[in-house]
Parts: structure tokens; C-alpha cells; sequence
């Protein structure tokens, strides 16, 4: 899974690339941004991936407790309702599109010789455009994300690791094939929709096949498992988690901001997602039916000593990440999407900040995936999304304070980090009260000591690159950044290894492995 979305997050930023070099940073690509926000508003009403994580405990149950008929019949259930319901409310999404359009566009201005002009209605027809052809993707996505469940439970990973990928191949295709063939932004879309399709409900579907799993729609909710699938659900359908939602409430008050501010928040956040995706997500998902094997076995030390080392080991990966993002902003930003037309003098110092700010938040949103899965495991739902909409509404408060106070558009992303440190603070302990007392001294500890390390990484990272000359070419910029990124990535590993922690194991266990298949490597005895 760590490969998978390795590969996935490097093909968002390839996205994000040919995006910002097609068609710059301006009010094209503040349209799209803007657009997904229909779409993202049924992923939201549906529970987006609370789908999935509401399912897989219930199908790991029959799973692991020999009860495969009944695994397959509730897996047939929730689909055909989940089905309906999904295909009903983009109905109304797309009949209601015009006023969501309007609704996120409020406010949006650009400037035209110095005089500050209101584009918010010019804009919102293309938002409206774009979003339509959006929104049948997510069918895929939320009806993929059960078909994915059933793989997910029984430790099939293939499909899981394929439909992020194709999703994003679709989306680059389609902003190339739409620059050439003249349809403009609106190629990333049908690209967008092409590949959610594939990735999402023709590959989960042949795979879930040839597991032997099947689906016969019903409309029984009397099956086993069903109501109580519902009522996990419920909560999340309720509730408006702050991960969830985040994206699509700095999305709206950065359309108060002048032109280009929506895409610049949009590609430093999804740098920002990039060691979310790699260490936070993967390891939660792998972790979760792991969890819920153990929770089905009442194995409870075993969950607490996973949760712990899976949250220790998510701190070790992801301190350095932060350490990285802020001290080589430039240089990333600069080989990420400084290409074509997104060589705009204002916009990439502004994306260059941005990223900065949002990286320091980085070990917060990798751990947060992993709390949740906690809960959800043990099927509770209610708990955890109680805490993020509270979080979510502290969250809007902030953007809301902020803007009105013309404190400028970074104060979108810090009131994101404050955000994010106080939900996985809540969520810490809210577990611990439902299945015992964690290894907190170790997680401290390894915060600590990960937190050390990051700076002695991100200083030497700063200095290297202190003495290079300004504006090299791309390439002499991409073989020094490989440099010094490996450089400091191995005096992290040297200082971690000085300080005594235990999450160094690992890597010296696979460089052993690995020194073992040299041909030249002496025989072990």
C-alpha cells in the first residue's frame, strides 16, 4: 500500500504539474478547483469513505467468523441501497449545480489595470459545467469504496493500490488531450470522470470476482448485519468530520480572495497530502482489518500494541516530511509546478509560502487516519465524528475570523494545522477511553526524539542549498535536490539511530536484507 499510493501521490503531483503549466494559476483553474466542490458535496452527504470504513469491520466479522453466505449477502444489501441513494442525490446535485456554483464563486474578484473587479458570476457558469461532469464519478468513488471493503478485509491489496493511479492517469490525459483538442480545463474533467470509472468499479469489480465474491442486488435490510452497518453509518451521514470537509471549506473562503488563491491552496495542500497519502493513509489502511481481526477475536493487547507502534512509526516517517516541506519549499514548488504558464512572478512565491505553512501540521494529518480506523474498528462511528464536526466547526470559525480580519490567505492553512493538532489530540484520548491505555510514553517519546532529528534534517537541508547559485536550470535543480534530499535523508536516520529509537529497526533490518542479496555479499552463517 505504501508503493501504491507512493505511485499515487507522485502521479497527483504530475497532475497538478501539467494542470498548472497547461493552463497556469488564474481563473481557469479556479474554476475547476472550485467546480469539484459540487461533486464533493455528495461525497460528503454519503460519508464519503466512512462507507468503507463502516463496512469492512461488519464483512470482517462474518469473514473471520466463518460466515462467508452472510458476508456476501450484506455486502449485497448495502450496495443496492447505497446505490440508489448515491444515484438520487446526484440528481439533485446536478439540478441544484447553478446555486452550489454560486454558493462557492461568492466573492471571488481579480485585478484588471490595479481596479479590483468582481468575477465571481463570470465564473460560475464554467464552475457549473465542470462540476456536472464531475458528479457521475462519484458513483464510482462511493460504490467503488465497498467493493474495495470486500478486498480490503480479506488483505487483497491490487485493486486498492490500482484505482488511485488510474483515477490520476485519466486526469492527466485528459488536461493534454483538452489543451490540444480545444476544449480547455474541461479535458481534466471528462478525464477525471473516464478514470473513476476504470479505477473504481471495472477494476474492483473483476477483481472481487475472481476472490469469489459475487452480488445479487437486494433490498432486504432485514439481512444480517445490515441495520448495524446503518447504524455505524448514520453517525458519519450526520456528522461532518473535519478531514473530510477541509479541503472544500478552505475552497470557500479562498474564493474571498483575489484570482489564483484557489489554486494555489489547492497544489501547496496537495504537496502537503503527498507524505499523507504515502505514510498516514497507507498505513491506516493496512492496519484497519488487522484491527478489526483483532477486535473480532477479543484480542484487545494485541490492538493496543498495533495501534501504538503504527502510530509510532507514522511520527517517525512523517517529522521528517514536515522538516522537508519547510526547509526545501522553494525547491520543491519550483520542480513540482514551476513549468509552462505557471511561471507567474506572484503565484509561485505564494505557493512556496503556503506549502511552508501547511507543513508544519504534516505528523498531525498522517496520524489522524490511523485514530480513525481505531474507532471504526471496534464499529464506532459516532464517537469520532462527533469530535470532527466540533473540530470542523472551530475550524470554520478560524477561517471565518481570519478573513474578515484581512489577515491574508495563509491564515487558511495555519487555522487548518491548529485544527488538525487539536483533533488527533481529542481522538488520542477518546480511543484510549474505549479500549485501554496506550503506549503514551513511547509516542512521546518517539514525537520528541522523531521531532529533533527533523530539525537537525531540515537545517542541513537549508544550508546545502544556501550555497547554490539562484535559477538553475530544472534539471541541475532535480539532480541537486535528489542529492541533498538523500543526504539528509540519512542524517535523520544517523540521529534517530544516536537517539536510541526503536523505529530504526526497521530500516536497518531491510538494508541487511538487502546487503544479504548482493552477489558479492559474504555468505551468512
Amino acid at each position: 500500500m505504501v508503493a501504491s499510493l507512493l505511485a499515487s501521490r507522485i502521479l497527483g503531483l504530475l497532475r497538478d504539474t501539467v494542470m498548472a503549466s497547461k493552463f497556469g494559476i488564474q481563473l481557469d483553474t479556479d474554476s475547476y478547483r472550485l467546480a469539484v466542490a459540487i461533486p464533493d458535496t455528495i461525497f460528503m452527504l454519503i460519508a464519503g469513505g466512512g462507507l468503507s470504513s463502516a463496512f469492512i469491520p461488519i464483512f470482517s466479522e462474518f469473514i473471520y467468523t466463518e460466515r462467508e453466505e452472510d458476508a456476501w449477502k450484506v455486502f449485497s444489501v448495502v450496495t443496492t441501497i447505497c446505490a440508489l441513494a448515491v444515484s438520487g442525490l446526484i440528481v439533485i446535485a446536478w439540478i441544484l449545480a447553478p446555486q452550489i456554483a454560486s454558493f462557492m464563486c461568492a466573492g471571488k474578484t481579480t485585478e484588471i489595470l490595479g481596479i479590483p473587479l468582481e468575477v465571481d458570476k463570470i465564473i460560475a457558469p464554467s464552475v457549473t459545467q465542470l462540476g456536472r461532469i464531475l458528479l457521475p464519478a462519484q458513483f464510482a468513488f462511493l460504490i467503488g469504496s465497498i467493493l474495495l471493503g470486500t478486498l480490503y478485509a480479506r488483505k487483497q491489496f491490487a485493486a486498492p493500490a490500482l484505482a488511485p493511479n488510474v483515477y490520476n492517469v485519466g486526469i492527466i490525459v485528459g488536461a493534454i488531450a483538452g489543451s490540444r483538442a480545444g476544449i480547455g480545463i474541461a479535458g481534466m474533467a471528462w478525464g477525471g470522470l473516464i478514470g473513476a470509472m476504470i479505477g473504481n468499479l471495472v477494476l474492483p469489480t473483476f477483481f472481487m470476482i475472481g476472490k469469489g465474491g459475487w452480488l445479487k442486488p437486494s433490498l432486504d435490510i432485514h439481512a444480517p448485519g445490515v441495520r448495524k452497518f446503518f447504524n455505524l453509518l448514520l453517525p458519519v451521514i450526520l456528522g461532518f468530520s473535519l478531514p473530510s470537509v477541509c479541503a472544500l471549506i478552505t475552497q470557500k473562503f479562498a474564493s474571498m480572495y483575489p484570482m489564483g488563491i484557489n489554486t494555489v491552496l489547492t497544489l501547496s495542500n496537495n504537496l502537503m497530502m503527498a507524505p499523507l497519502g504515502i505514510f498516514g493513509h497507507s498505513l491506516a489502511l493496512a492496519v484497519f482489518p488487522v484491527l478489526s481481526q483483532f477486535f473480532a477475536q477479543n484480542r484487545m493487547d494485541l490492538y493496543r500494541d498495533q495501534v501504538s507502534k503504527t502510530l509510532r512509526t507514522t511520527i517517525y516517517l512523517s517529522m521528517p516530511a514536515s522538516a522537508v516541506m519547510l526547509a526545501l519549499a522553494p525547491q520543491i514548488v519550483n520542480l513540482t509546478v514551476g513549468w509552462g504558464k505557471a511561471n507567474d512572478a506572484d503565484r509561485l512565491p505564494m505557493t512556496v509560502s503556503a506549502l511552508q505553512v501547511f507543513s508544519l501540521a504534516i505528523w498531525a494529518w498522517c496520524m489522524q487516519p490511523i485514530l480513525m480506523r481505531g474507532f471504526f474498528s471496534i464499529h464506532q462511528t459516532a464517537r469520532p465524528v462527533i469530535i470532527g464536526t466540533v473540530m470542523t466547526v472551530v475550524f470554520i470559525a478560524m477561517c471565518w475570523l481570519g478573513t474578515n480580519a484581512n489577515l491574508g490567505y495563509l491564515v487558511l492553512p495555519a487555522a487548518t494545522n491548529v485544527a488538525a493538532i487539536l483533533l488527533i489530540i481529542a481522538l488520542f484520548f477518546a480511543l484510549e477511553k474505549q479500549v485501554g491505555k496506550l503506549d503514551r510514553a513511547g509516542i512521546v517519546q518517539t514525537l520528541g526524539k522523531s521531532f529533533i532529528g527533523s530539525v537537525v534534517m531540515g537545517a542541513a537541508g537549508y544550508g546545502l542549498f544556501y550555497f547554490v547559485p539562484p535559477h538553475p536550470s530544472k534539471l541541475v535543480l532535480l539532480v541537486l535536490f535528489l542529492i541533498v534530499f538523500c543526504t539528509i535523508g540519512w542524517i535523520y536516520y544517523f540521529v534517530t539511530r544516536k537517539l536510541g529509537m526503536p523505529e530504526t529497526d526497521y530500516i536497518a533490518r531491510a538494508m541487511n536484507r538487502l546487503q544479504r542479496k548482493r552477489p558479492d555479499a559474504p555468505a551468512t552463517p
